[in-house]
């Protein structure tokens, strides 16, 4: 694991970045957070070391308001330029991996923002983990209206029970999306990938459920595409 430093140009100053690469790496996952918990959350952790054990190679990264103790998040612009930024920084750091990008709610949400407003050089899909499609007790799908203009596969990871995206609206969403848009659905989990005791799963099995499907997803992608 290496701590890093992205420059994101002009007077945006930098960010930093945590790479976390196994020696088997076959794929970078250009990894954002969501908008109340940074690059270093216990979920974030998680995710990114149980996809190294995967040989999935994580680029994470801080947004500008995250590092500077803001609860407010920075404006769309400026969070696209950032996820732009990171995405050159992994091309630099590892020019022999194909890349993907995306990451949890907003880090998601914004990824796509910026692919769909100009192509991210050298990603070959998107990974959300829970799109957040509306804010909670307000469903709603114009924020996925951006999602026609994003051109490569997308995956949707997203939990019954998540109050920022409900389900009959995200399976529409990625029905309209076509074969670009693949959903995956964890039964019982909420927006933070939590299930209840009741369910009789705990939260490290859904862990595991979402990095096994990155994987199988990400391996038929790179070998359909030619960049294993």
């Amino acid at each position: 694991m290496a701590d890093l430093e992205i420059d994101l140009g002009g007077s945006l100053g930098s960010v930093p970045g945590i790479l976390l690469r196994p020696p088997d790496a076959w794929l970078l996952y250009v990894l954002a957070h969501g908008a109340g918990a940074g690059m270093r959350h216990r979920f974030m952790d998680a995710i990114a070391e149980a996809l190294a054990a995967r040989g999935i190679a994580t680029l994470r990264y801080e947004f500008s308001y995250m590092a500077g103790g803001a609860r407010r998040p920075d404006p769309p612009p400026v969070l696209q330029a950032t996820v732009r930024a990171a995405v050159a920084k992994a091309a630099r750091l590892a020019p022999d991996l194909p890349i993907v990008a995306g990451g949890k709610s907003l880090g998601g949400r914004m990824t796509s923002g910026a692919q769909a407003r100009e192509p991210l050089p050298g990603v070959h899909a998107l990974v959300f983990l829970g799109f957040p499609l509306h804010p909670p007790k307000q469903p709603g799908v114009s924020r996925a209206e951006h999602l026609a203009g994003v051109h490569v596969p997308m995956l949707f990871l997203q939990g019954t029970r998540d109050e920022l995206a409900d389900l009959e609206l995200v399976t529409g969403v990625c029905r309209d999306l076509g074969p670009r848009a693949t959903l995956h659905v964890v039964d019982g989990a909420n927006h933070a990938f939590e299930v209840l005791k009741r369910s009789g799963r705990t939260n490290e099995e859904v862990r595991e459920e979402l990095v096994r499907t990155i994987e199988e997803w990400c391996r038929a992608l790179t070998a359909a595409l030619g960049v294993t």
